[in-house]
């Protein structure tokens, strides 16, 4: 398991390393001590697990709010897709800037999110499927959301998108009294 840093502060990429013979792999995905780093007095308290079927499908882009922002471990145990992490840290020297990577289950890539990050995703291969990690429970009430398609954000969807839940489309768009998150 290596751990490495993005051009965004706090935001981290593993790389997994499985072992391999005849009869396939076995891979260590999570290791408290390992992650210890990262993780410092976190614990993981959730997981949950998405499947996408449709190619295109967007999904995102979440966070929650203090007092329940939380730290996700992402990763897709089968299929492929392109990932994205926003900050939203208001004393971030990245504030509003994004980062994406390819999480498939051939890469076993793990993406480890901060408190203050929105994360959403498009699927690239049918049939994916996600692994979240979370240190906090999820809050209904501390639930935010991020249009995919801010122009604020401008990401680059790979392929057109599709499959946008009525919730994800109705957000509004980041304006100019949008300030950020306050996290520690």
């Amino acid at each position: 398991m290596k751990i490495h840093d993005t051009p965004l502060a706090g935001l981290k990429r593993v790389v997994l390393s499985p072992a391999a013979d005849k009869r396939g792999t076995f891979t260590r995905w999570f290791c408290d001590r390992e992650l210890q780093v990262v993780l410092g007095d976190r614990h993981i308290v959730q997981a949950n697990h998405s499947y996408t079927e449709r190619v295109g499908a967007i999904r995102g882009m979440h966070y929650q709010v203090p007092p329940h922002a939380e730290m996700k471990l992402i990763r897709c145990i089968r299929g492929k897709v392109f990932d994205v992490a926003v900050d939203l840290r208001k004393t971030s020297n990245t504030f509003l800037e994004w980062y994406s990577c390819e999480l498939s289950g051939e890469n076993q890539d793990i993406l480890i999110i901060p408190e203050g990050f929105a994360h959403g995703f498009q699927v690239l291969e049918a049939g994916s499927e996600l692994l979240y990690l979370h240190t906090e429970h999820y809050a209904p009430e501390s639930e935010k959301c991020l249009r995919f398609d801010d122009p604020a954000l401008t990401i680059p969807w790979p392929m057109p998108p599709r499959d946008i839940s009525p919730r994800d489309a109705a957000q509004a768009l980041i304006t100019e009294s949008f300030v950020g998150l306050s996290v520690n």
